[in-house]
């Protein structure tokens, strides 16, 4: 019977190795979004790649020279070496084969007389040493040919560490040359000398090149913070003037002349905060003659302004001056104007505390719709609410102008709900937002059959399962519409319910403050 095991199968070293690249970069992307800020300012982006390229530059330059300077340290060592060491080949020739041990002597200590030179030595061609000053290598002549370097066709070098007279270690480097007469290698000279002057000469290059590298580098961050300051600080501009923007604080221009691409797109920003300034002066004038809800809607969709509406379930009040017209002809126009405007407004406060949209203004009579062109679906409450919450305070606004001596105010208002039609309707040319249908006239009918100070609505409302326990209303009366055929069962509407009245009141006492402090 064959046994599954649950550990999964080793992974072999190839399959390893296809798979370390992709864990160092994912260990890689780990490690810079956890030590990578999330906001990383440009000028120090600018101040970072600068600071790499000066580095990168620097150092580059800085090999190179210590290379070429080592290079040609090392070629005038190995001139001078061979030249001194075929000097010393040259005048023991005739000694080494006359076997002059006291002229090799002198000739010896002559070449090691100086003061860069620390020791000569001069073998035979068998490797015996025949005379020597100064430093002498440990190995002998055969050794010491195995480990150099040619130089020239017949020099040659090599590097060792010798011991001064106190026994502290000196870097040498030996030259070697045969001593021929007529094509027959007759000995060898040796010449050492300290590689001193080349350490001390590579060590003042490099700290020439590293404090250089250090004093560019530094500039280079100066350089790198100004420009990137330079660079950036009209983009911190635009940053702020578009924080403006989407704060709605208008207008925003950024006043800089540049003739580069920040240039360019400092005049285009400039040029969409101008249309922006446009179509918001045009928002608020139009959300003035339509509600702010439906103007927000058609700006937001200018290219698919069309007529056309749909069916909704949706509120309808209707609220008109009583005896409006005796009012008009007993006072001056301005007087009749100003009353509107003041009645309105307060029409309009109420309607927006209750999600209602003012769908226009006839004369004396204001026409609100709740639950279009925004599904609400508390519409028949919120009607209802403003109806009375419009009674209340045109209530108390007529106390205040009994007191005054000016002649008080009274509204009927109708409510209806029901199916109806909205949508802009009207002519391509000329097009209005507003809702149609049996349930909007019957609201207007209910409000025409209301008297002073009433809130008409029909039965239906009245009996509605979100409504009748909300609200106190009395049975009005059975009327005959026109094209109705059956009489239309009403209710008159005097308050809502105890649970929404403290708040109402409350809404009420702060809209009359605030208009009396305004």
């Amino acid at each position: 019977m064959t046994q599954h095991s649950d550990n999964p199968p080793p992974i072999s070293r190839l399959q390893w190795l296809r798979l370390l690249p992709r864990r160092l970069r994912l260990a890689l992307r780990d490690f810079i979004s956890t030590h990578t800020p999330a906001y990383f300012p440009i000028a120090y982006k600018l101040a970072l790649v600068l600071f790499l390229l000066i580095s990168a530059g620097m150092g580059t330059l800085g090999l190179i020279i210590v290379q070429n300077q080592t290079e040609l340290l090392r070629n005038q060592i190995n001139d001078f070496g061979q030249a001194v060491v075929d000097q010393l080949a040259e005048s023991s020739k005739e000694l080494v084969l006359s076997d002059d041990l006291l002229g090799l002597m002198v000739v010896v200590s002559n070449i090691g007389s100086n003061d860069s030179v620390l020791g000569t030595v001069v073998y035979a061609d068998n490797g015996k040493v025949l005379a020597a000053a100064g430093i002498q290598p440990a190995d002998d002549i055969i050794r010491l040919y195995a480990r150099s370097h040619r130089i020239g066709e017949e020099s040659y070098s090599v590097e060792w560490t010798a011991s001064d007279n106190e026994g502290r270690p000196v870097d040498a480097i030996s030259f070697i040359a045969p001593i021929r007469f007529q094509k027959v290698i007759a000995g060898h000279a040796l010449v050492t000398f300290s590689r001193e002057r080349l350490n001390q000469s590579l060590h003042d290059t490099i700290s020439a090149i590293v404090l250089a590298t250090a004093l560019m580098i530094l500039l280079g961050i100066v350089i790198a913070f100004y420009m990137g300051d330079r660079l950036t600080r009209p983009i911190h501009r635009l940053m702020d003037a578009s924080r403006a923007l989407h704060q709605g604080h208008y207008p925003v221009a950024v006043s800089e002349r540049r003739n580069d691409e920040i240039g360019y797109l400092t005049e285009a920003f400039n040029k969409m905060a101008e249309g922006l300034l446009e179509k918001s002066q045009v928002e608020n004038a139009f959300s003035r003659f339509v509600s702010p809800s439906v103007a927000k809607q058609i700006m937001a969709n200018l290219d698919h302004i069309r007529l056309g509406g749909k069916h909704v379930e949706a509120t309808v009040l209707f609220a008109d001056i009583v005896g409006f017209t005796r009012f008009s002809e007993r006072l001056p126009p301005e007087e009749v104007a100003s009353m509107l405007n003041e009645y309105f407004s307060y029409i309009s406060l109420a309607s927006e505390l209750y999600h209602g949209t003012i769908d226009k203004y006839m004369g004396d009579c204001a026409m609100i719709v709740f639950g279009v062109p925004e599904d609400d679906p508390e519409h028949r409450f919120n009607a209802l609410a403003c109806a009375v919450m419009i009674q209340k305070l045109v209530a108390r606004l007529n106390v205040q102008r009994a007191r005054d001596g000016r002649p008080t105010i009274h509204f009927r208002i109708g409510v209806n709900s029901g199916p109806m039609l909205a949508g802009n309707l009207g002519s391509a040319q000329r097009m209005q937002y507003t809702v149609v249908g049996e349930s909007v006239n019957l609201a207007s009918r209910l409000q025409s059959v209301a008297e002073r100070d009433q809130i008409v609505i029909a039965e239906p409302l009245y009996t509605h399962k979100d409504v009748q326990w909300r609200i106190e209303a009395q049975r009005f009366r059975s009327i005959k519409l026109r094209g109705i055929s059956e009489p239309v069962s009403t209710y008159v509407v005097t308050d809502v319910a105890r649970a929404w009245r403290t708040a109402m009141e409350s809404q009420i006492a702060e809209i009359l403050s605030t208009r009396v402090v305004a």
